[in-house]
């Protein structure tokens, strides 16, 4: 009695891991599947290089501040980004 409920215990464990384990395997499979499609047919567009001015920082400031330009620049984007978010909630 105790012989058949252990041995059926393993069989069902068995193949219960047995099914999870084709299912990971087909899901990977499966995705990296699709990922090489994507990768193959709509290839990734490259951005444009910044221009030097842009890309080298200057001496004189901290980078961790923003200039108040950026700032001001920077709260009118969030403020646009909040009324939208609020209008779109009601």
């Amino acid at each position: 009695m105790q012989d058949d409920l252990l041995s059926e215990g393993l069989t069902l464990m068995t193949l219960g891991m047995g099914f999870v384990f084709v299912f990971l395997t087909l899901l990977v499979l499966t995705t990296s599947l699709m990922s090489w499609i994507i990768r193959r047919y709509f290839p990734q567009l490259h951005p444009q290089p910044q221009s030097q001015v842009q890309a080298q920082p200057r001496a004189d400031t901290d980078l961790a501040t923003p200039s108040p330009m950026e700032d001001t620049t920077l709260m009118a984007v969030i403020g646009a980004a909040v009324h939208r978010h609020r209008k779109r909630r009601r």
